[in-house]
């Protein structure tokens, strides 16, 4: 089967949806044949370094003003148009960009089957947190994505807990909502090199123990709370110290290191920007344990991540798999506020050694029974090859 992902990129500054689909390509092969469709530019570094076909139509997209943020590509729409003949169903990855819209001008007109992920971008809590931009998502839902969700065979949410959110959120188009197993790979052993690497990136924390933050720095992220409660519970565990990894996306980093430093705990706070690789899986293997207090996360690539290292995981509940971890007793939960964050930090600082290596234990199990992607990979393809069957027999 030959399918058509329709992305806005393949860059892995991207997140959740490349990296998802990435390891969901490892668990296929021979199964299916990827290709990606793109807004990047044919130049981007990460274009050619991605394992699946890209086709990038960024060549003639503009650098600057809203149509560049949105990520206006004007060849993108007939090279779908000239293409889809060529594969056998298509998938659409995220909404609210110009590789959604373009997808609305041409898919549900073509005679090919679809599906879309939303990644978790139907959540409430965009409405709640940017009102007017939620009335232009709106207009924008009646005439492209919601258009787009309803001509789909089915739309994919990774959690109950993220289609039951989404519910609702916009007037019109109604569609076919899929709660489908979503996971990522299983991590590599770790090594000295890994923790060469991640040290390297970390002057000063060799040898400390530290809690992660590894995600987007962005304030959906919560990383203000984070830095807060870190200042209210650092008495707990005077050794204990705190890494912000990520990247600055839209230029808060200097701003958070400010408050740290008003708080007197910037020695205890480091920031090794984006890591990948070695130095990523370094981080993780060593950490005591990881932490997002996130505002929204519809599933949380990093979250499965850390459970796959057998790492305990401090969340909110607004990350969208809250209840496994909290059933798994695989970390601990909270809300996402200030009280909420700083209990997060100062339960963990109150667990014995033995209670956090009962939930490193129970992590590594929780990973392996509901986020491998060795198996909810495959279980994916072989849902979008009986919903394409189906048609075919109608």
């Amino acid at each position: 089967m030959r399918l058509l992902h329709v992305i806005p990129s393949s860059s892995p500054a991207y997140g959740g949806p490349i990296e998802g689909l990435i390891r969901q390509n490892e668990t296929t092969l021979g199964m299916v044949e990827r290709e990606l469709v793109t807004l990047d530019r044919p130049e981007d570094p990460w274009v050619g370094g991605c394992p699946m076909t890209v086709h990038p139509m960024g060549k003639r997209r503009p650098t600057k003003g809203w149509p560049a943020h949105y990520g206006y590509t004007p060849d993108l729409i007939p090279w779908l148009r000239e293409n889809l003949t060529r594969y056998d169903a298509a998938v659409v990855h995220g909404l609210w960009n110009y590789a959604s819209f373009a997808a609305s001008r041409v898919l549900p007109h073509s005679s090919l089957p679809y599906f879309v992920f939303s990644h978790g971008m139907l959540d409430p809590w965009f409405k709640a947190r940017y009102p007017l931009k939620h009335l232009a998502k709106q207009a924008f839902w009646t005439v492209a994505d919601g258009p787009l969700l309803s001509g789909a065979q089915a739309v994919f949410f990774t959690t109950e807990e993220e289609k039951l959110l989404a519910h609702n959120q916009f007037f019109g188009h109604r569609y076919r909502p899929k709660v489908v197993g979503y996971g990522t790979a299983r991590t590599p052993i770790a090594t000295p090199l890994q923790k060469q690497a991640f040290e390297a990136l970390t002057p000063g924390l060799a040898g400390q123990r530290y809690l992660l933050f590894l995600s987007r720095i962005h304030p959906k992220k919560g990383c203000d709370l984070l830095i807060r409660a870190f200042a209210e519970t650092a008495h707990l565990d005077p050794t204990l110290h705190l890494v912000i990894a990520g990247p600055d996306e839209i230029g808060i980093v200097n701003d958070l290191k400010a408050q740290a430093a008003a708080a007197g705990i910037a020695d205890r706070i480091h920031w090794p920007g984006l890591l990948k690789g070695d130095a990523k899986w370094g981080a993780f293997h060593h950490c005591e344990a990881f932490v997002l207090p996130s505002h929204q996360e519809n599933f949380g690539i990093a979250v499965a991540e850390a459970l796959a290292c057998g790492r305990p995981v401090l969340i909110t509940d607004k990350v969208n798999i809250w209840r496994e971890v909290s059933n798994a007793n695989a970390g601990l939960v909270e809300t996402d506020d200030q009280a909420g964050t700083t209990r997060l930090l100062q339960r963990w600082a109150e667990l014995t050694p033995e209670e956090k290596n009962v939930m490193a234990s129970s992590s590594s199990r929780l990973f392996f029974e509901k986020f491998d992607v060795s198996r909810t990979g495959p279980a994916l393809i072989e849902l979008i090859r009986e919903q394409v069957v189906a048609l075919q027999v109608v």
